[in-house]
């Protein structure tokens, strides 16, 4: 009979898998440190002059690695550098939200090539719950990269499409995100396989800056941490054992229904995509406390309003202590959902990112760090995210270009 399952998977320590490793560890120290030469990646690898001599040329025909150039400035003979062919593969990101998609294509190294945004106030009417006028805005929005980028649709390896909330992954339908048109059609997961011809992922949005923040940002070396995020919507994103936790039906950290005393139930609100501390620490309570204190503000747009009034805060412009003391309850609020996030998790590091809580920089931070440590009995450490240029685009970039490098890499195939 003959065998149609095609050869072997080969078995871990056979020198086929073994040189697969070597390889992959070779790709990542050029991806990490940009073009060596063939003695500096023995060095760093460990592996003699002529095994490393082997694996460049290996990759080389492979089209995984070219030679860059030669070391200049030393003694001896200039020696050949080489470094991570940046057109082996190429991934795409989308972050969307209810006013704009915005679509991103990169290299393999990781460098953006392509950018587009594609404005969508406009189609709630067109798409309402129907799965076609989305279809269309991811398609376009990805086409628009693409083509900035000078590539073609099929040239993108993989695509990781950030949106709030989380789809359901026994039922496929968008949850937790009301405020979404278009995106709640039991057809669309479908729809959109149907019509994109590369392996398409799809995360929450604040998880998808949770990675900016491990592989770039202010989360770099840490494995356990918890992002809350504060900009048009208040959300977290657990990390824990240097992972993400979604959760059963994908709506672990959505603590902006989390119930706080003193505000409305999650209940009565839930369906307006509020809950309890959404109301307690949300964008749209900053300008409302202002106003409590005295500040003339309008209350929206609130993610604008309140980005500029802590701004000011922080900088030390006071109108009589009134913006000091916005500050100071802003952070209490922050520190108040924060300590029941302490509490559960226990976590190392706790991430602070979003345009309003970035807004408020360092002296928001040191203010929710002490209102913390009176209220938690952990003392998690408190950073301002890093990655400020589109995290969640750039989260999900890294996302597709791990997924993509794990295929693209492996030598062993």
């Amino acid at each position: 009979m003959t065998d149609v399952t095609g050869p072997p998977t080969p078995s871990p320590g056979t020198p086929r898998v073994l040189r697969a490793m070597n390889d992959r560890a070779a790709l990542d120290l050029l991806l990490a440190h940009g073009p060596l030469s063939r003695t500096r990646i023995g060095k760093l690898t460990g592996l003699s002059k002529p095994t490393a001599s082997q694996l460049l040329a290996r990759l080389e025909a492979a089209g995984l690695v070219v030679a860059t150039g030669t070391t200049e400035g030393r003694p001896g003979p200039n020696a050949q550098l080489y470094a991570v062919n940046a057109r082996a593969a190429f991934a795409a990101g989308l972050d969307v939200n209810p006013q704009r998609i915005l679509a991103a294509v990169a290299d393999i190294t990781g460098a953006t090539v392509g950018e587009f945004e594609l404005p969508t106030p406009g189609r709630r009417a067109e798409g309402g719950r129907r799965a076609g006028g989305v279809v269309q805005q991811v398609t376009d929005a990805l086409e628009g990269a693409v083509k900035a980028a000078g590539l073609a649709r099929g040239d993108v390896h993989r695509v990781v499409i950030g949106t709030p909330g989380a789809f359901d992954p026994s039922t496929g339908r968008l949850r937790y995100a009301s405020h979404l048109p278009g995106w709640h059609s039991p057809a669309l997961l479908d729809e959109l396989a149907a019509v994109l011809p590369m392996p398409v992922e799809y995360e929450n949005d604040v998880n998808l800056a949770a990675v900016a923040e491990q592989r770039l940002g202010a989360a770099r070396g840490h494995d356990d941490f918890v992002l809350l995020w504060n900009e048009d919507g208040l959300g977290a994103a657990l990390v824990i054992g240097g992972r993400l936790h979604r959760g059963f039906t994908g709506g672990a950290g959505e603590v902006g229904f989390l119930p706080v005393p003193g505000t409305p139930l999650v209940r009565q609100v839930v369906r307006a995509n509020s809950g309890g501390f959404q109301e307690l620490a949300g964008a749209q309570s900053v300008p409302r406390l202002a106003r409590t204190l005295g500040i003339d503000t309008p209350e929206q747009p609130y993610a604008e309003v309140a980005a500029g009034l802590l701004a000011r805060a922080a900088a030390g412009h006071g109108e009589d202590e009134r913006l000091a003391g916005l500050l100071r309850q802003f952070a209490q609020r922050l520190a108040t959902g924060l300590a029941s996030v302490a509490a559960v998790l226990d976590p190392e590091l706790i991430v602070l990112a979003g345009g309003v809580t970035a807004a408020g920089g360092e002296p928001l931070r040191a203010l929710v760090q002490a209102e913390l440590a009176e209220l938690a009995a952990s003392r998690p450490r408190l950073l301002i995210g890093e990655v400020q240029r589109h995290p969640v685009l750039r989260g999900a970039l890294e996302s597709a270009l791990a997924a993509t490098r794990d295929e693209v890499f492996d030598t062993s195939r």
